[in-house]
């Protein structure tokens, strides 16, 4: 008796991991959405492709949890030994791959903060005030988006060459605060601009990003730990109680 209430308590937690799994595979599928979105609005500060592996695989992963869920509530709801072996096995590589997005997430987060520093002083070079030039584009945006003027601050505008061509003593507009409505960008007035710098903020950034990825395959790791002790259970109960068997093909003892 209680044996049998084990294996559906089991299956019932099963079928609701199973679930799970399908909203996760929405989640996960969204965050590697959002990485490489805001990837692209950064890539100017950060040069290694390879950093979106990390994205890439969990985007993979979410496609994949949406067969596995499939399969898990098919083989959960018919007992199918060999739908059930072939979950466990699934979510088995499922979860070592999240592993390795966890791994690989650490390595490119260490990573961050020298490739914003190799790579910054370059973008802030290339700036020349224009909508159609890419790199003052993306200065722009993450100086109006992270509230940050310059490299450490906005006296570093004064070293580039796109201040030294205009010759106006002034920074560029996305340097102003928004709540200054009259501002030029013009150093005569610095209480107007942003005061920190964008090196420090598009690392934290960029960092956080990648904690959300580290974050995210570490609890659906932990819920398919949770979904494969499941099917395992139910699994072990099948082969060890051949009364249990008999009860679910509907057979009878010789």
């Amino acid at each position: 008796m209680m044996g049998q209430c084990g294996i559906t308590s089991s299956k019932t937690v099963l079928v609701f991991l199973n679930l799970i799994f399908w909203a996760a595979a929405g989640i996960l599928c969204y965050v590697g959405a959002y990485v490489f979105i805001t990837y692209d609005d950064y890539d100017h500060f950060f040069e290694d492709m390879y950093t979106l592996i990390p994205a890439v695989i969990i985007i993979a992963v979410g496609a994949l949890l949406f067969i596995i869920g499939l399969i898990g509530c098919c083989a959960t709801v018919r007992e199918s030994y060999c739908g059930l072996t072939t979950f466990v096995v699934i979510l088995l590589l499922v979860f070592l791959t999240e592993v390795a997005v966890v791994v690989l997430g650490y390595i490119y987060r260490a990573k961050v903060e020298d490739e914003v520093n190799n790579s910054i002083q370059k973008v802030y070079d290339e700036y020349n005030g224009t909508n159609s030039n890419a790199p003052s584009r993306a200065i722009d945006y993450v100086q109006r988006q992270l509230q940050c003027c310059g490299i450490h601050n906005y006296s570093d505008w004064k070293y580039t060459h796109w201040f030294e061509k205009s010759k106006n003593n002034s920074v560029p507009t996305s340097c102003c605060k928004s709540t200054t409505q009259s501002c030029t960008g013009s150093l005569i007035h610095p209480e107007d601009l942003y005061q920190e710098g964008c090196e420090a903020l598009v690392v934290k950034k960029l960092k956080e990003i990648m904690m959300y990825v580290i974050w995210t395959a570490l609890t659906f790791a932990a819920i398919q730990m949770l979904g494969m002790l499941c099917a395992c259970v139910v699994l072990c109960r099948r082969s060890r109680d051949p009364a249990y068997e008999l009860l679910i093909t509907g057979g009878t003892y010789a």
